[in-house]
């Protein structure tokens, strides 16, 4: 079943995504299914801490970026927007090269709170984290001014 509102275009998502976090990281949109978005980012010199490992912070950002990405494409943009409200994440194992590959799948998908399910994977598919984000879903016209 397609959860989208519309058809979401990943070069769309790609363009929108210059300048920001993502740039930084490194981090792809690299496939969209009916019910499900996917991702990928580098594990590399932006993205280890110092003993050349995985930074969980960074496992993080592309799991809130995934499941905000995902949220987002859910919605009518032109009458909602999409806010973060908590994010948890199970660091698992460790990798220190390659990419990791996040897939954002929903939970729960509320008029006003999604929760997502982001798994993130090594090259060999283990699981590297596990990570749940919840959305919140706020009418544009309810947004604080400024």
């Amino acid at each position: 079943m397609k959860i989208w509102h519309g058809q979401p275009d990943i070069a769309l998502i790609e363009k929108l995504s210059r300048g920001t976090i993502h740039d930084v990281l490194g981090i792809e949109i690299i496939e969209i299914g009916d019910d499900y978005l996917m991702g990928k980012m580098p594990v590399d010199h932006r993205t280890v801490q110092p003993y050349g490992l995985l930074h969980g912070g960074a496992s993080v950002v592309l799991a809130e970026s995934l499941g905000s990405i995902a949220a987002t494409c859910v919605v009518d943009t032109s009458k909602y927007a999409i806010v973060g409200l908590d994010v948890s994440a199970n660091h698992l194992r460790p990798i220190k090269t390659g990419f990791v590959y996040g897939k954002a799948t929903p939970v729960h998908l509320g008029r006003k709170v999604h929760v997502w399910d982001i798994d993130i994977k090594s090259d060999a598919d283990k699981l590297i984290c596990k990570s749940r984000l919840t959305i919140a879903v706020i009418r544009i016209d309810e947004l604080p001014a400024g």
